[in-house]
């Protein structure tokens, strides 16, 4: 059974930085590209990001870019995504989520952690 396990989130000002982590399990980790996708209160699901099976290829949507860093360990099955110059808008359950192919781009999303609230305010 696939699992993935959110963590990191938190309470962040404006401005700020924070790293959130999936830990998965239950599958081959390394084979599968992996993708963060959030939801802010009273809004649907956007996504994030997304990162190829061996890190070699990454993708951010437009808002994200320059920063939000995904990354991922394939020797600890985990992936990250480092959050820089944080807004309030990004205030959202940030979810990892298990893409159906080696290099997605999150639109073949088959497996989802429970999520980590992250919130921006000062």
């Amino acid at each position: 059974e696939v699992q993935l396990v959110e963590s990191g989130g938190g309470l962040v000002q404006p401005g700020g930085s924070l790293r959130v982590s999936c830990a998965a399990s239950g599958f081959s980790f390394d084979d599968y590209a992996m993708s963060w996708v959030r939801q802010a209160p009273g809004k649907g699901l956007e996504w994030v990001s997304a990162i190829s099976w061996n890190g070699g290829s990454t993708s951010y949507a437009e808002s994200m870019k320059g920063r939000f860093t995904i990354s991922r360990d394939n020797a600890k099955n985990t992936l990250y995504l480092q959050m820089n110059s944080l807004k309030s808008e990004d205030t959202a359950v940030y979810y990892c989520a298990k893409d159906r192919e080696r290099i997605g781009v999150g639109d073949a999303l088959d497996a989802w952690g429970q999520g980590t609230l992250v919130t921006v305010s000062s």
